[in-house]
Parts: C-alpha cells; structure tokens; sequence
C-alpha cells in the first residue's frame, strides 16, 4: 500500500477515536481504515462500536474496541492502557465524542451548562490530558479535536453548546502552541450541518426540529467531513472549516463582527428564530 508524504511521518499508523461507534466518528474511523490504519472504537455505545470494527476489518484494517465514557478520566486511563497493550502507542487521537443541547441563557439550567461542559469540553481535555504524554514519548503524533462552526458562529438558542464548541477551539489553539516543540501537531474540525444522529441528544423539540431540517437540506455528509480530517492530519492543517458557506462566514466574521451579526440575525429571521 502507498502512503502519502505527509503521512509517512506516522510509522505505526494508529488511530484512535472517541465516539467512533456511529456518525462522523464511524467515518472518521473507516477513512482511515481504508488507508491501512489499525482503528480503535472508543464508544459507550458497544454494539455500535463492534459493529464499525467489523467494517473495518472488512476494509482489510485493524480494529480495537474499547468502552470509553469521556466523563470519565479513569475510562480514558484505562483506554490508553489498552493501546500501549496492544500497539504500543498511538499516532492519532481524535477527541470526536460528544452531546448537543439547545436552549437560551434564561432557559438553560446550571445542570445543563454542567453536563455540556464536562462532557464536549472536559471530555475533550481529559482525551488531551491522558494521550499528550504518549504521544510526546514516542516522538510525536497528531491530536484533532471536533468542535462545531457553532463554537464560531454562536447563534442564538444553542447557548451551552455553543460555549463548550468554543472551548474547544480555544483549548486546540493553545495545544498547538505548547505542542509545536514536542513535534505534536493539532487540528480542530469545525463543521456546519451535516446528516448525523447527534440530534439524538437534543433536549428541546423546537430546535431539534429546526437544526434537524437544516442537516436534510446539507450536501456534505459525515463522509464529507472525514476526508477533510484525513487530509488536515496529513498537511497538519490547524482550523478545519469543513463546509463552503462557513468558510465566507468565518473570513465575513473576522473582517466585520458587526456585518456578521447582522448576516446572522437575517439568517435566524428567516429560520424563525429571532
């Protein structure tokens, strides 16, 4: 098998994800399972999970299952155990589990900003927290963290997860810094609608129904996404804007907030939801 230039800096070529049991996650996983990569499904869910490791055997690829719950330090503990068992260190992490949530400031309770703070921000920190030193000893590696174009465009109605999207930007940004001399490179994946069951997880049916409509009407899929994770870890791509219209949008916001937040409110007028 032919590798590319960019990806001949991994040796090992391992990877391993966190809610790689469905979604973009699945994706992810069987992107590089077509590359040869061995994968490891790091999932609550374990019926899913070893039902992606079968695809990715199927592929010709490797796969490790492991239960991993990303509120939980020692599961991540006990994840990195498992891969120094059994390959010896990892080249790839990528942080992709998480929750969504809607709901306004008056409208979020404290229990709601605390479950998305500890799990799609803190979930990602502990990820960060357990596999940096790995990947330092060994020489050096990839981290992505998948955020959200909510962490940038901050819509209204969408509060806590827009906070903790926006953590985990900010938190990448930082780890690209502190990393560059361990020979650690980062990317944070930031897209906008696409078809995928996170909407299991939304706790309020008004915005579920207009977010979910918005994912239907998208022409990039999970598959989409995954290939700009492939090539972001190959060119070591730090910010991954996945989709067109976001990109304008975040060039737009950089050069204008005030023309931005005016672009957002006619969006939202139209959504109905300003």
């Amino acid at each position: 098998m032919i590798f590319s230039k960019g990806m001949k800096r991994f040796t090992g070529r391992r990877i391993v994800i966190t809610g790689a049991a469905s979604g973009l996650g699945r994706a992810i996983a069987l992107r590089f399972a077509k590359k040869g990569w061995s994968v490891c499904i790091a999932d609550i869910q374990m019926e899913r999970a070893n039902n992606v490791a079968k695809e990715v055997e199927a592929l010709g690829a490797k796969a490790l299952v492991v239960e991993c719950n990303i509120s939980k330090e020692s599961d991540f503990q006990n994840l990195a155990s498992h891969i120094q068992t059994e390959w010896g260190g990892v080249d790839v992490l990528v942080n992709n589990a998480g929750i969504s949530s809607s709901g306004s400031l008056d409208e979020s309770t404290y229990e709601e900003w605390q479950r998305l703070l500890d799990i799609n921000l803190m979930g990602v920190v502990r990820g960060c927290k357990v596999f940096t030193p790995i990947i330092a000893q060994q020489g050096g590696g990839h981290i992505v963290n998948v955020a959200s174009f909510a962490g940038i465009a901050s819509a209204p109605g969408m509060m806590t997860y827009n906070v903790a999207k926006a953590g985990v930007i900010s938190l990448s940004e930082s780890l690209r810094h502190e990393l560059e001399s361990k020979k650690i490179s980062v990317s944070v994946v930031c897209p906008s609608f696409f078809k995928t069951n996170l909407m299991e997880s939304m706790n309020r049916e008004e915005t579920k129904a207009i977010v979910t409509k918005l994912m239907e009407k998208s022409s990039v899929s999970a598959e989409d996404v995954a290939d700009h994770v492939y090539r972001g870890v190959e060119k070591k791509e730090f910010m991954l804007i996945t989709h067109k219209d976001a990109r304008l949008q975040y060039n737009m916001k950089r050069l204008s907030p005030d023309l931005f937040h005016a672009f957002m409110q006619k969006a939202l007028e139209k959504m109905g939801m300003a």
